[in-house]
């Protein structure tokens, strides 16, 4: 099993940024894909990014490239999204997420945090 605790939502106005955290326990996680999801009021949970614990293929979406970074800390067993010019688009549940096949389908993971809100005011 694998844990995992959210934090670092909140309210910024447009153009701001936040960094959202992911503490991971439980199991090992070499193996592990890890990612960041977003669901909007109405809308399907979508892939934000993902990163392999060993820190190679990170990946986003194409809504983010270039505003957004995923990282990790191995010895602090977290992973972040550092989220700049935020748009007000971006307001969302930001969910935590740990797989073996982590893609960008939200099926192709095993765990999930219990999410965190980001609110972007314009």
């Amino acid at each position: 099993q694998v844990q995992l605790v959210e934090s670092g939502g909140g309210l910024v106005q447009a153009g701001g940024s936040l960094r959202l955290s992911c503490a991971a326990s439980g199991r090992t996680f070499a193996s592990l894909v890890m990612g960041w999801f977003r669901q909007a009021p109405g809308k399907e949970r979508e892939f934000v990014a993902r990163i392999r614990w060993s820190g190679s293929t990170i990946y986003y979406a194409d809504s983010v490239k270039g505003r957004f970074t995923i990282s990790r800390d191995n010895a602090k067993n977290t992973v972040y999204l550092q989220m700049n010019s935020l748009k007000s688009e971006d307001t969302a549940v930001y969910y935590c997420a740990a797989g073996v096949v982590g893609g960008t389908q939200s099926n192709e993971y095993d765990y999930w945090g219990q999410g965190t809100q980001v609110t972007v005011s314009s």
